[in-house]
């Protein structure tokens, strides 16, 4: 899987500011965000899922929190 660089915020900012970009550029820049925030949040929750006990605890969770975490779909927050 390739990864890109994200869009810096300076970036979205001028995007979303900016009056001439073509509202497909815009909802692709938003899907593309959107898609990004989800494959985020996959991998962060499939790591969760494999830390053990003590590095649970490190992070302030116990192993129900984060089983509940690691149970959601990758577009819950």
């Amino acid at each position: 899987m390739t990864r890109t660089l994200p869009l810096s915020p300076d970036t979205l900012a001028y995007l979303t500011a900016a009056r001439d970009v073509p509202t497909l550029a815009y909802v692709a820049v938003e899907f593309a965000a959107c898609v990004s925030k989800w494959a985020t949040r996959r991998q962060t929750r499939r790591a969760l899922g494999q830390l053990e006990n003590w590095q649970l605890d490190d992070v302030g969770m116990t192993p129900l929190d984060a089983q509940r975490e690691v149970s959601k779909a990758f577009w819950q927050a």
